[in-house]
C-alpha cells in the first residue's frame, strides 16, 4: 500500500477504520487506509464507476470513460480513453495481459495490453458487462462474454475473426457477469445462471428473492470463491452454491452438473458488494438510517461486516462503519467491492473514494493492545512473533509498559519488568535507576538490579545502599549479603556504616553488615570480633572459612562461651593449629568449660589427653557425676588412688566400689555394697563378676541373719555355689519369704544343668564318633607315587630307575615320603613312626605310615 508520508489521514470526517463503539474491547479484524496519489488527482476531476483488481496492478473506470492502470500504491502506469460517457464493467485476464471494456454508450474492447486492440464493437444499447475468459493469452481460448438484454459468447475463429453467439435472451438486462474456470455465471431482471462453458450448457436458474427491489438501484453481486463454488448478494440475501457432478446414472437428458445452495441466509442492510475470506465472507452493506435534525431516511455511511455463514444463518464477526467521501450523496449501486486472492486484500469502490482493507498483522495487533494499554498482552504477543514483527521492536514495548506502570503508581511491578525488559542493556539500567531515584521508589528496584552479568558503575549500587542505610537498616544488610562485594566501592560503605554506629553504636544490624563488609574486604580479624561480641552463629564458618585459627588462640573461652559444642567439635578437628594444652591452659579458669572440651576429647580417643585424666577425675565428680564411672573404666591412665580418695570423699558408693574391686580390694567393695547401697542383687552381680569363692563366703555369711537377702541368694547363687551350703547355715525357724518358691527355683536350675550336662556329652560323643571316622575314611585311602615324587630326605626320585630292583619306601598321609633306608629308626621309646617334616613329637595327621616293599 501507499507509504506513510504518502498516507492521506483517516481520522475525523474521513476515517475509514471507524468503529460503531470507540470503546469496544474487541479487537477488530481488518485495517484500513486510503488509495491515494494517482486515484487523489483523478477522483478530484472525475468519478470512479468500476474497478478490477489483478495481483500485479489495479484497474480504474471513470464515468468520463478513462481507465486507468495503477500500481498497488494508487500511481498511475496508464491510461485509455475508453468512451465520453460511464465504463460499466472491466475485465482482466489471469495473466493481466488482456482487458475487456464496456460503457454506458454500447462499446465493448477486448484488447492486449502489450500487443494492441484485438476486438472493437459499438452495441446499440448500454452495456453493462464483459468477461474474457480467465486463459484468453492462450490462442485456443480466444473467448469473451458481453452483451446487454442478450448474453454474447464471442469466438475467434481460425481466420481471426470474431464469432458472436447468443448464450442467453428475454430475461431482461444482464447486470453482472463472473468467469472462473469453465463456468459463467451472470445476473439479470430474474435470477442468477451457471453456464458450463465446454459443454455450451446451462447448469442452473437461482432466482432472486426480493423482486420490489429495482435491479438496477440494488444490483446483484457475484464472487467466485473457487472454481466450483459461487456466493451470491442481492438485495439482503446471500446465497453459496457449490456445482458438483452428476451421478452418471442420474444425467439422462439433464446437464452433468447441478448446482447445490449449501448456505443462505438474510443480512441486516443491503448489499454492495462481497468477496470471501477463509471460510469466512466480507459483504460491504449499503446502510441507511433516520436522520435526528430532518427526521427523515438519508444515507449512513456504508458497513464493512466479516460473516460466518451457517447452512440456515450467520454469525457477525465483526462490523465496521466507513467513512467515505460524501457518503451521503451515494446510492446500493455506487459502491463495490472487489478483492485480491493471494494478497486478502478488499479495495472499498465508491464515487470519490477508494478504501483498502487489509487483514491485520501482528504489528497490527500489537497496535490495538498498545491503544488499548494491553501491555503485558502487548509484550507476550512481540516474544511470541517477533521473527516476523517489523513495525514494534520488543525492548521499545517493554519499555512503554514501564512507563505506563511508573504512571499508575505500581513501582513494584515496574522495577520487576526492569529485570526482563532491560536485560544487558546497561545504559538503559542507569537511566531507569535515576527515574527511580527520582520518584523516590530506589528501593522497589534494588532487589532487581544487574549482580553478575553486564554489572553497572559502582556508584549506581552505592547510591541504592546510602538510600537504603538512611531508612532500612534491615534491607540495608539484605542487600549487604546478597550483593556480591565487587558491585561497589566497600571502603565508601564500610566508612557509611561506621558513620551510622556512632550514633548507634549498639545497632545489632549494623554491626553483622559492618562484619560482613569486613569479610569482603579480608579484614577477618576485624569480622571475627564483632561477630563474636554478637554471638552470630556464622563465626565458626568464618574461621573455618578463612583459616583465622591463629586469630582465636587469644578467644578460646568466648567461642566456649558463645557455642561450647561447635567450638569443641573445632578445636579437636584442628589440633595441629590449636594445641590441646593451649585450650586447657586457657580454660583453667572455666572447669566446666574445660571439663566440656576434656570429656570430648576423651570420648574421641581415650589416650590422647592421658595426662589430663587426674584432672578430670575431679571435673567429672563436680560437673558430671553421671559419666564418672564410664571414664573410671574406661581410663587406664587415671591413678586409682586418687580417684578413690575423691570418690570416697564425695561419698560416690558405686564409683568407690569400683575403684576397691579393680584395685584388688573385693572384700571392701563387697561389704560397701552391702552396708551402703543394700542391693542385694547388686552384691550377687559384683560376686558373680569377681568370681571368687572367698567372696560368695563373705556373701554368704552376711546375709545369713537377713532373710530378704537370703531369698535372694537362694534365687541367683545355684549356678554358681552350691545352695545346699546356704541352706545349713539357715538358723532353725527363721521365716524367709517366698522359700518354697526359692526352693522350688533351685531345684529347676539344678535339672536345667543336669539336662544341659547329658545334651553336652551326647553332643561330644557323637562328634567324636564322626570325626574319627571321618579320619579312618581319610588314612584308609590310597597315596599316589610316581616318577616324580622325591625322597624328602635325600630327594633322590622316590622310585627306582631299575623296576625289577626291589625296593622300600615309607609314606605318610601327610603326602611326604622317604626311602626305608633314609627314614631313621624309632625311638626305644615307642616304636611308631612319625613325619620327621610334620611331627617329631606329637602324634598328628602324618603319624600313620603305609609301608610299600617290592
Amino acid at each position: 500500500m501507499a507509504e506513510a508520508e504518502e498516507k492521506e489521514s483517516l481520522s475525523n470526517e474521513e476515517s475509514t477504520d471507524e468503529s460503531e463503539e470507540d470503546d469496544s474491547e474487541e479487537e477488530p479484524k481488518l485495517k484500513y487506509e486510503r488509495l491515494s496519489n494517482g486515484v487523489t488527482d483523478i477522483l478530484q476531476k472525475d468519478v470512479a464507476s468500476c474497478m478490477t483488481v489483478h495481483e500485479k496492478f489495479l484497474a480504474l473506470g471513470t464515468h468520463y470513460g478513462k481507465v486507468y492502470l495503477l500500481d498497488v500504491q494508487g500511481n498511475i502506469t496508464q491510461r485509455f480513453d475508453i468512451s465520453p460517457v460511464k465504463i460499466n464493467q472491466i475485465s482482466l485476464d489471469e495473466s493481466g495481459e488482456h482487458m475487456g471494456v464496456c460503457s454506458e454508450d454500447g462499446k465493448v474492447q477486448v484488447f492486449g495490453l502489450y500487443t494492441g486492440e484485438e476486438f472493437h464493437e459499438t452495441f446499440d444499447c448500454p452495456i453493462k458487462i464483459v468477461a474474457v475468459h480467465p486463459q484468453f493469452v492462450r490462442s485456443h481460448c480466444k473467448q469473451f462474454v458481453t452483451g446487454g438484454n442478450k448474453l454474447f459468447l464471442y469466438e475467434k475463429t481460425w481466420m481471426n475473426r470474431w464469432k458472436p453467439s447468443v448464450l442467453h435472451e428475454g430475461e431482461g438486462s444482464i447486470r453482472d457477469v463472473k468467469w472462473r474456470g469453465n463456468l459463467i455465471a451472470w445476473a439479470n431482471n430474474m435470477g442468477v445462471k451457471i453456464l458450463d462453458v465446454i459443454a455450451k450448457q446451462r447448469i442452473t436458474n437461482v432466482p432472486r428473492d426480493d423482486i420490489n427491489l429495482r435491479p438496477d438501484m440494488y444490483p446483484c453481486s457475484l464472487c467466485w470463491k473457487d472454481n466450483l463454488t459461487l456466493i451470491i448478494g442481492w438485495g439482503n440475501s446471500v446465497k453459496i452454491c457449490a456445482v458438483k457432478e452428476r451421478h452418471a446414472s442420474e444425467i439422462r437428458d439433464l446437464p452433468s452438473r447441478y448446482v447445490e445452495i449449501v448456505s443462505q441466509f438474510n443480512t441486516e442492510f443491503y448489499i454492495s458488494g462481497i468477496a470471501p475470506l477463509c471460510d469466512q465472507l466480507v459483504i460491504l452493506s449499503y446502510v441507511k438510517e433516520i436522520s435526528e435534525k430532518t427526521e427523515t431516511e438519508c444515507c449512513a455511511r456504508p458497513r464493512l461486516d466479516i460473516i460466518q455463514p451457517f447452512p440456515e444463518s450467520c454469525e457477525e464477526i465483526s462490523s465496521d462503519a466507513l467513512t467515505v467521501r460524501r457518503f451521503q450523496e451515494n446510492e446500493c449501486r455506487d459502491y463495490s467491492l472487489e478483492y485480491s486472492e493471494g494478497e486478502s486484500l478488499f479495495y472499498i469502490i465508491s464515487p470519490r473514494d477508494v478504501v483498502v482493507a487489509k487483514e491485520r498483522d501482528q504489528d497490527d495487533h500489537i497496535d490495538w493492545l498498545l491503544e488499548k494499554k494491553k501491555y503485558e498482552d502487548a509484550l507476550l504477543a512481540a516474544e511470541i512473533s517477533q521473527k516476523t514483527i517489523k513495525k514494534h521492536k520488543i525492548q521499545d514495548i517493554g519499555l512503554a509498559y514501564i512507563n505506563h506502570l511508573i504512571e499508575i503508581g505500581d513501582y513494584d511491578l515496574a522495577a520487576r519488568k526492569c529485570q526482563k525488559i532491560l536485560g544487558k542493556n546497561t545504559e538503559l539500567w542507569e537511566f531507569e535507576v535515576h527515574r527511580f531515584k527520582e520518584i523516590g521508589q530506589l528501593k522497589a528496584i534494588s532487589c532487581y538490579l544487574p549482580r553478575r552479568d553486564s554489572v553497572l558503575k559502582p556508584f549506581v549500587y552505592e547510591m541504592v545502599l546510602h538510600e537504603f542505610l538512611e531508612s532500612d537498616y534491615e534491607g540495608f544488610a539484605t542487600l549487604i549479603k546478597e550483593w556480591p562485594g565487587n558491585l561497589y566501592n566497600n571502603a565508601t560503605i564500610v566508612q557509611a556504616v561506621v558513620d551510622h554506629l556512632k550514633k548507634d553504636p549498639q545497632n545489632k544490624t549494623l554491626l553483622k553488615t559492618l562484619a560482613e563488609l569486613y569479610t569482603y574486604d579480608q579484614r577477618y580479624g576485624k569480622a571475627l570480633e564483632i561477630y563474636l561480641t554478637l554471638r552470630h552463629k556464622d563465626v565458626f564458618q568464618l574461621i573455618h572459612k578463612h583459616n583465622l585459627f591463629s586469630s582465636i588462640r587469644d578467644k578460646i573461652v568466648l567461642l566456649m562461651e558463645f557455642d561450647s559444642e561447635k567450638a569443641v567439635d573445632m578445636f579437636l578437628d584442628n589440633e595441629d593449629k590449636i594445641s590441646i594444652d593451649k585450650v586447657v591452659e586457657e580454660l583453667k579458669n572455666r572447669p566446666e568449660l574445660q571439663h566440656v572440651y576434656l570429656h570430648k576429647l576423651f570420648k574421641r580417643d581415650h589416650h590422647k589427653g592421658q595426662k589430663y585424666h587426674e584432672k578430670q577425675i575431679s571435673l567429672y565428680a563436680e560437673y558430671d557425676r553421671p559419666n564418672l564411672l564410664p571414664f573410671l573404666r574406661d581410663s587406664t591412665h587415671c591413678p586409682l588412688e586418687k580417684a578413690l580418695e575423691i570418690c570416697q570423699q564425695r561419698n560416690f558408693v558405686e564409683e568407690t566400689v569400683y575403684l576397691l574391686s579393680r584395685m584388688g580390694n573385693s572384700r571392701s567393695a563387697l561389704k560397701m555394697i552391702m552396708e551402703e547401697l543394700y542391693d542385694v542383687d547388686k552384691a550377687i552381680e559384683f560376686a558373680k563378676e569377681q568370681d571368687d569363692a572367698e567372696l560368695w563366703e563373705d556373701l554368704i555369711l552376711y546375709s545369713i541373719d537377713k532373710p530378704p537377702f537370703i531369698t535372694g541368694l537362694l534365687n541367683n547363687i545355684g549356678t554358681h555355689v552350691d545352695p545346699i551350703l546356704l541352706i545349713h547355715r539357715i538358723k532353725e525357724g527363721m521365716e524367709i519369704p517366698n522359700l518354697r518358691d526359692s526352693l522350688v527355683k533351685i531345684l529347676q536350675d539344678y535339672n536345667l544343668q543336669i539336662l544341659l550336662r547329658e545334651g553336652c556329652k551326647k553332643i561330644l560323643v557323637a562328634d567324636s564318633l564322626s570325626l574319627l571316622k571321618k579320619m579312618h575314611r581319610t588314612q584308609m585311602k590310597g597315596v599316589l607315587v610316581d616318577e616324580e615324587s622325591i625322597c624328602e630326605i635325600c630327594l633322590s626320585p622316590i622310585l627306582p630307575t631299575d623296576a625289577s630292583k626291589s625296593f622300600s619306601i615309607t609314606v605318610f598321609h601327610c603326602r611326604h615320603m622317604f626311602h626305608k633306608e633314609c627314614f631313621p629308626e624309632p625311638s626305644t621309646e615307642s616304636s611308631v613312626h612319625f613325619c620327621t617334616i610334620c611331627s617329631a613329637k606329637h602324634r598328628g595327621p602324618g603319624s600313620a605310615i603305609l609301608e610299600m616293599k617290592k
